[in-house]
């Protein structure tokens, strides 16, 4: 007994190790009307370091990350800083990283990241994911949905039934100022099988007006499955 007790404690270190590890499928974006780093490096296995580029207007490829309690550690390539930690949610096969500017504090860092899954609850096929990065409610139409969401809220809804011949839906947003309602973005888009879309709401730092971002995506790529 007592022998097996003994080679428990040994490979306990290693069961640990090997719970931690953890790969995930990640695709990365800046948020819109930020001025994007040129690469970021990312803390990978065994001390290794990944430079994965972080684009504004699109988002990048797939690439697989090491997920260590959770977490996604990012620096700068030139002084090796902390510029970033992202947070998987557990059980996470593939998720899409926001980067969006830090707090303007001495201790922050540059970078926020907001997680998002990337599975087909939030990206039902055909539809949209909507986050909500504005400090009061909004809500939108979209097709036959009519939303609200509440501050840091966010909902995916998927292929609009309500489509014309060109399989264009309306969209609208509408942001809560005080108790008036204004309308911030009023627009057709295009729906179809394969096709996704991912919204933000959000204040535009230089003009402190509320405006709304889109990014269009093909979701038949299938994210490759990390290992």
């Amino acid at each position: 007994m007592r022998a097996l007790w003994f080679c428990l404690l040994l490979l306990s270190p290693a069961i640990a190790n090997a719970q931690n590890a953890v790969k995930v499928s990640c695709r990365f974006l800046c948020m819109d009307g930020t001025t994007p780093p040129e690469k970021l490096m990312i803390l990978a296995d065994k001390d290794a370091e990944i430079s994965c580029e972080i684009p504004e207007d699109r988002l990048s490829p797939a690439m697989v990350c090491d997920v260590k309690g959770n977490t996604i550690r990012f620096v700068s390539p030139k002084d090796r800083k902390p510029a970033a930690t992202a947070t998987i949610p557990a059980n996470t096969k593939s998720a899409i990283l926001v980067f969006i500017d830090g707090a303007k504090t001495p201790d922050a860092l540059p970078w926020r990241v907001y997680v998002i899954e990337d599975s087909d609850k939030n990206f039902p096929d055909g539809g949209a994911f909507v986050a909500n990065f504005y400090n009061q409610d909004i809500r939108f139409v979209v097709g036959e949905n009519k939303i609200m969401l509440r501050p840091a809220g966010s909902h995916g809804f998927g292929l609009p039934k309500q489509r014309d011949d060109f399989n264009m839906a309306p969209v609208v947003f509408e942001f809560q100022q005080e108790k008036n309602w204004i309308t911030a973005s009023e627009s057709l888009l295009r729906f179809l099988p394969g096709m996704r879309y991912l919204i933000f709401a959000y204040v535009d730092g230089p003009s402190g007006r509320p405006r709304i971002s889109t990014f269009q995506d093909v979701k038949a790529f299938t994210p490759p499955r990390a290992p």
